[in-house]
């Protein structure tokens, strides 16, 4: 063996390290997701005028986008897949089969995060005409097309828009220019929530990790350089549900950063791992309060750390997960109201 096969070899071998530790991590986050199904089921308050869609839609959308990333990069014959498909067939009950989003539209004609969660069912087929249609009405008024919104929130809504079957109102280029993310800061300047706002950039150009080749070269370039560093700082720091997120974009990238450091990450996460699956948004984890009891606490980061395992775990299948489930079926943000000129669904 040469030194070159040798380093092939022991680049394989990390590789599958790291593959292998992300998929036990993600299935057990998953099934504690699934176990705590009934925590994510809209209450009576989800058309309430004042209600939380913090506490109903939100938890519900990110539910579905999870699931629906599971089912894209996982074989139909795998469990997780199957898991996955059950999880979002709820999820779609909990809509009324999508009758809830045509409610939603009727009470709040321009907000915006009714159509960013129903794109998740919509790109796996779950779709509702009713919805669309008058969705469709208000995306062609001005003040749709003007509403001011902070840029990596355009962004998703854009990608929303595409997946959802509406014309795009902006150019993606245009819109990406316009983010942090975007301006390639100087990366000292890195903190949480900008840490929200580059993973969100990512999902909304790679369509949640399907489309790695839409990240721009130099973009790409920047976060190989300095998605390593941010990641150990957030590892550091205790702060999973970010350093999950950040995970899910090292899967996204067209050319990932180094195996050696995502090992390491991934060792870390699951030692932080409660040891019901639930990951803590912050904390000790299992030196700590047992997060599993803490929905709201932990149900986001441990969607995430499910997210993450399946990017890093499978490179992108455009075509797999398609179609419609038949009975078994992307800083979070912070959903606005009643407008959508807020910062939508980001912590």
């Amino acid at each position: 063996m040469t030194a070159l096969d040798g380093q092939v070899a022991r680049g394989q071998g990390t590789r599958g390290q790291v593959a292998r530790e992300g998929r036990a991590i993600g299935e057990a986050a998953l099934a504690w997701v699934s176990a705590h199904r009934g925590e994510f089921a809209l209450g009576d308050d989800a058309l309430a005028e004042h209600g939380d869609v913090n506490r109903t839609w939100k938890p519900l959308g990110e539910l579905a986008q999870v699931c629906v990333s599971v089912r894209q990069h996982t074989e139909p014959a795998d469990p997780l897949h199957e898991i996955a498909s059950d999880l979002l067939a709820f999820a779609w009950r909990q809509t009324g089969q999508g009758g809830l989003f045509l409610e939603l539209q009727r009470l709040e004609p321009f907000a915006t995060y009714p159509l960013e969660i129903y794109a998740a069912f919509a790109s796996a087929g779950l779709r509702h005409t009713g919805f669309e249609r008058a969705t469709a009405t208000v995306a062609r008024t001005r003040s749709w097309q003007v509403t001011e919104q902070l840029p990596n929130r355009r962004l998703g809504v854009l990608n929303s828009e595409r997946r959802g079957g509406l014309a795009q109102h902006d150019e993606v280029p245009r819109a990406l220019r316009r983010t942090w993310l975007g301006g390639l800061p100087e990366p000292w300047t890195f903190e949480r929530d900008a840490g929200y706002t580059v993973t969100h950039v990512i999902f909304h150009l790679t369509n949640w990790g399907l489309t790695p080749q839409a990240v721009p070269p130099q973009v790409t370039h920047y976060l190989r350089h300095w998605l390593p560093a941010w990641l150990d700082t957030c590892l550091d720091d205790g702060r999973w549900d970010l350093s999950c997120e950040l995970l899910a974009v090292a899967g996204s990238l067209p050319d990932p950063p180094d195996h050696a450091m995502l090992r390491d990450a991934w060792t870390a996460l699951a030692r932080a791992q409660d040891a019901s699956g639930a990951v803590p948004e912050v904390g000790s984890g299992r030196e700590g309060h047992p997060p599993a009891d803490d929905f709201t606490g932990c149900y986001h980061s441990t969607l995430m750390a499910v997210f993450a395992a399946a990017l890093t775990a499978d490179r992108p299948r455009p075509s797999a997960g398609a179609g419609t489930v038949a009975g078994k079926v992307s800083a979070h943000e912070h959903v606005a109201r009643p407008g959508h000129g807020g910062q939508g669904v980001s912590r």
